[in-house]
């Protein structure tokens, strides 16, 4: 059987849109505030989906317990109260875009699940605004 399961987390951050090739004005126009110097913050909210056989033993696809502990332990930790474009060395030359953080969680967790479970990754800058990868 076929089958997907959700697993949704949560982090708080901030970050500054910002190409460093471009003139300070130019940024200004494109990013509007959310280029400001000071930086500003999101409360991300994030959903995990992982598509896959299920297991004939277990039943399950996944433990979701180990799911929460992939998800909190590379993701959470490494994303909660951070200033992405400071703290985490993905972001150093990496614009952090809400497509850009998303991709970067969706790789991170490719690394750490097991390939023969697709994964999707959802993450919601803020209640109106997500992106999806895949997509």
């Amino acid at each position: 059987m076929r089958i997907s399961v959700f697993r949704t987390a949560h982090f708080n951050a901030a970050h500054r849109l910002h190409v460093h090739n471009w003139s300070d004005q130019k940024n200004k126009e494109i990013f509007g505030l959310c280029n400001n110097p000071s930086y500003h913050g999101h409360n991300y909210e994030l959903t995990v989906k992982l598509t896959g056989e299920v297991d004939d033993e277990t039943g399950m696809l996944i433990d979701l317990n180990i799911l929460k502990q992939i998800i909190d332990d590379n993701i959470c930790k490494k994303f909660d109260h951070k200033n992405l474009n400071i703290d985490l060395d993905e972001f150093k030359t990496l614009n952090p875009t809400a497509e850009n953080i998303c991709f970067v969680i969706w790789t991170i967790l490719r690394d750490k699940l097991d390939s023969k479970l697709e994964i999707q990754v959802r993450l919601y800058e803020t209640p109106r605004n997500f992106v999806e990868f895949p997509a």
